[in-house]
């Protein structure tokens, strides 16, 4: 049975692991080096304070099988009923619905916290899962920016997707 909790410090060489092996061998994130702790102990707390949530997903054992978290699409203060989210789920569990139960908790915290839009950020036009799990949640395609990053000697396109929250824009919100 798979618990979907708040991340805690001590998950975050966990986190530190997942987001590593998904920088090196993947196309999701287009960082070229993975951090360190200290520094993906230090972006967790910049989620938190701004009151964004940070979740991670255990097995009976206690093991992280992936984290999600949301944060700030752009700091300018009109887009601050707007989050963005990411996904990353431990290398070997993929596709097996860890990814789903993470990303539609962060929805619930995210609708619960009055915040009115979603946005994926998607690393390559041809992450066909990630595509596929937004799709499934609701996600509607928004565009494609074409090679804009190169990683593993390649060219990549970001793909972007956009989800209403709670009422979405038929109101206005509630929350400074």
């Amino acid at each position: 049975m798979t618990e979907i909790r708040d991340s805690r410090p001590e998950d975050v060489p966990a986190i530190t692991r997942i987001y590593a092996h998904w920088v090196e061998h993947g196309r999701a994130s287009f960082e070229l080096t993975p951090p360190g702790e200290a520094e993906m102990a230090g972006r967790r707390d910049a989620v938190l304070a701004g009151g964004y949530p940070h979740l991670v997903a255990v097995d009976e054992d206690g093991a992280l099988l992936g984290y999600a978290y949301a944060s700030a699409y752009r700091p300018r203060p009109a887009y601050r009923h707007t989050v963005e989210n990411s996904v990353y789920v431990a290398p070997g569990g993929t596709q097996s619905g860890i990814g789903r139960a993470l990303l539609e908790a962060l929805i619930a915290r995210c609708e619960a916290a009055d915040f009115r839009l979603m946005v994926a950020v998607i690393g390559d036009s041809a992450n066909a899962p990630s595509i596929r799990l937004h799709e499934k949640l609701g996600f509607r395609h928004a565009g494609v920016i074409p090679s804009i990053g190169f990683k593993h000697e390649r060219w990549l396109d970001t793909v972007l997707m956009t989800r209403p929250l709670g009422p979405g824009d038929t109101t206005p919100p509630t929350r400074p």
